[in-house]
């Protein structure tokens, strides 16, 4: 969780949950909270300009090593989510994201984190912030 004295950067959408994404009882099948975590994390970067589309446009891709799921209560076929995502400020050459998933209620359903490394275009792993990251940083007053 980002501390009081440091800035959130944070970015809230929709998901509408598919009939495809659920078992056969209606209930979200657990692997799709990963997507929806990809749902939300690529509303962030359209909504704050750092995109998938962005990063490469400046000769790199992000690619998630980690990630993290913990499960509190279920979705439904037909319910309508809200993602909040949090853009989680390090030091490091990575992006850090948390999720929260709410259920239509309110209620928190999911949450979870995902770290992304930066990668160049021959695939070699970023040591330091790249450029552009290091500007978009600046620029959100990280």
């Amino acid at each position: 969780m980002p501390s009081d004295n440091k800035k959130e950067i944070s970015f809230t959408s929709e998901i509408r949950v598919r009939f495809t994404e659920t078992d056969p009882l209606g209930i979200v099948w657990h692997g799709n909270y990963i997507q929806y975590f990809e749902d939300g994390r690529e509303a962030f970067g359209r909504e704050h300009g750092i995109s998938y589309l962005e990063q490469k446009a400046n000769g790199y891709t992000s690619p998630i090593v980690k990630s993290s799921c913990e499960h509190k209560l279920p979705l439904r076929y037909g319910d309508v989510a809200t993602i909040k995502t949090t853009f989680i400020d390090s030091p490091a050459a990575k992006m850090i994201f948390q999720y929260r998933i709410f259920d239509p209620k309110g209620r928190l359903v999911c949450l979870g984190e995902t770290i992304q490394v930066f990668l160049n275009e021959q695939g070699e792993l970023s040591l330091t912030k790249p450029e552009f990251f290091a500007k978009w940083k600046k620029k959100m007053g990280l």
